[in-house]
């Protein structure tokens, strides 16, 4: 018979063969890589046929993310193990949050330094009591998991309390002339404007905060469950992150606003 050399089946219809090749956890890699690169290049595409003039980016971010989680996930293995490590990996990604963010408000008056005090001030405004009231468990996980993300949330509202700065003063220049003209200091001058970008860049979250549960279910909350915490464990260290990661962002963006407020220069586009 033509068909006798096809091999044994399995009940489901597939021979055994081809079972044996889909369960290969090396064909199951090549699998997901695959798969992964499609949401970022669709991105990409997406992007470029509705003009909006990303490029290549959203494809280099994940190619970046991939080499960063590669490097972290090596470097993770040594903190958990060696407990005293976790402040200079704490420090690592101070260190990265503010050079990603003072790049991007580069053109913010004392951009740079702005950004890496209030990454660093944010984030210590949030760690601080969190750890110091033991709202967590102190262990390398759980310091590195909630310092990661109250990290980020800083990076982030620096990024967008100085770009909404940049934005506004452009928009408004005439307006704070008229201020300086008539006596004012730089801070009285601006001060509408600081005020405007620290609420523009705690809305993101606020939102995210409020749809908790309903809308979304945040990457703590999951991360948790998938490591082997209960439900309720799982929750309670997801409240902890969001109301963290608020006052993070908070004291990020008054600071981030408050620097730039105090140049006596006008911001043009």
């Amino acid at each position: 018979m033509a068909g006798s050399s096809a091999g044994p089946r399995h009940p489901g219809g597939l021979s055994v063969d081809v079972r044996r090749l889909l369960d290969d956890g090396r064909v199951q890699q090549v699998a997901f890589w695959i798969g992964l690169a499609v949401l970022p290049l669709a991105t990409a595409g997406l992007a470029r046929w509705a003009s909006i003039g990303l490029g290549w980016q959203p494809v280099l971010a994940v190619a970046r993310a991939t080499v960063q989680l590669g490097v972290v996930a090596a470097l993770l293995r040594g903190v958990i193990t060696v407990p005293w490590t976790v402040a200079a990996f704490i420090a690592l990604m101070l260190s990265t949050a503010s050079w990603t963010s003072g790049g991007r408000i580069a053109r913010l008056p004392h951009g740079r330094r702005s950004a890496a005090l209030g990454v660093v001030a944010g984030a210590a405004a949030a760690l601080v009591p969190a750890l110091g009231l033991r709202l967590v468990t102190l262990d390398t996980q759980h310091v590195v998991a909630l310092g990661g993300i109250v990290v980020g949330g800083a990076m982030n509202a620096a990024t967008l309390s100085g770009r909404r700065f940049l934005h506004s003063g452009a928009l408004r220049r005439e307006e704070v002339e008229g201020w300086l003209a008539l006596g004012a200091t730089p801070v009285r001058a601006n001060e509408d404007i600081a005020r405007q970008s620290v609420r523009e860049a705690l809305l993101p979250n606020l939102d995210q905060t409020r749809a908790t549960g309903l809308v979304t279910l945040p990457g703590a909350f999951v991360g948790a469950l998938f490591g082997g915490a209960g439900p309720i464990a799982a929750a309670e260290f997801q409240l902890v992150v969001l109301a963290a990661i608020g006052l993070a962002m908070l004291v990020c963006a008054l600071v981030v606003t408050a620097v730039a407020s105090r140049s006596p220069y006008v911001i043009v586009e």
